[in-house]
């Protein structure tokens, strides 16, 4: 890459030209950048649980009997089924033994324990998933409220963990599988581009998307967007990666002219004697 494009300090990851100044950065400048923007997605997922998701799940705790546990991949319940145990707008928690059908909330989400399954509902539909049969799950009231009250903290840290890893991870590996296609474009495109700098601009151009998925889980958490919204925004920010990765392709600097000194397939003319 040319030292002009080279001078450009790259810095923002907002605009197709500040991407295409990642190509010609550091390695360092590229991964502090996408550390930050782990940190920020990592921080509104962690609110996100902490402030919608975990006081409905203290609330369903709560209304557990003093006894009951998961056995032999069976729920032994005690209580009336069905019960609902809470119910939010985005979670709802609910006991069902035969998945009756009698319980139906408005939540984002359903979570049905039946007699040998759970059942998870949204505007998709539903699935079952079996209960592990080689453990003991306590499901009662007495275990797992003091639980919930020691280790809530430690839950909300190890998803944030989580969550910024697998992005960073995540965004390393389609970085590896976009990378090749960009080359292929700038090379088409006549831009001068290398498969190292192609590596650090497949990896840049992840972070618009990134971004509207931070903005798009706040959002979604003080109910301005709803789940369907939510979803549009999911595969939005898929297709806004791509969309940054060849507008950003346009913002490098052409490739120097090839010299024909030393071409060995051309021929030289003589002058006719």
């Amino acid at each position: 890459m040319s030292a002009s494009a080279k001078s450009i300090r790259a810095w923002e990851p907002f605009t197709p030209r500040g991407v295409a100044a990642f190509a010609g950065a550091s390695l360092g400048r590229l991964l502090l950048v996408q550390g930050i923007v782990a940190l920020l997605a990592a921080g509104a997922i962690v609110w996100f649980i902490g402030t919608d998701c975990f006081p409905a799940m203290g609330t369903a705790i709560q209304k557990l009997p003093a006894t009951g546990e998961i056995l032999s991949g069976r729920l032994d319940w005690l209580g009336q089924s069905p019960e609902l145990l809470t119910d939010g707008r985005l979670l709802a928690f609910d006991v069902d033994l035969d998945h009756s059908g009698q319980i139906r909330s408005t939540a984002d989400v359903q979570i049905e324990f039946g007699r040998g399954t759970i059942r998870v509902f949204s505007f998709l539909g539903y699935m079952d998933w079996s209960y592990p049969r080689d453990y003991i799950i306590a499901f009662n009231r007495n275990e797992l409220e003091p639980l919930w009250g020691a280790w809530r903290a430690e839950f909300l840290m190890i998803a944030g963990a989580a969550a910024a890893i697998g992005l960073l991870l995540s965004w390393w590996l389609l970085a590896t599988l976009y990378f090749l296609p960009a080359w292929l474009f700038g090379f088409f495109t006549n831009r001068d581009l290398n498969f190292r700098q192609s590596w650090r601009l497949s990896g840049a151009v992840l972070m618009p998307g990134a971004l509207l998925m931070t903005v798009a889980v706040l959002l979604y958490g003080i109910g301005f967007w709803n789940l369907v919204s939510f979803s549009f925004a999911f595969g939005a920010h898929f297709l806004i990666g791509w969309i940054y990765l060849f507008l950003s392709l346009l913002f490098l600097p052409r490739a120097p002219a090839a010299s024909n000194r030393g071409n060995p397939f051309r021929q030289s003319r003589k002058r006719p004697e």
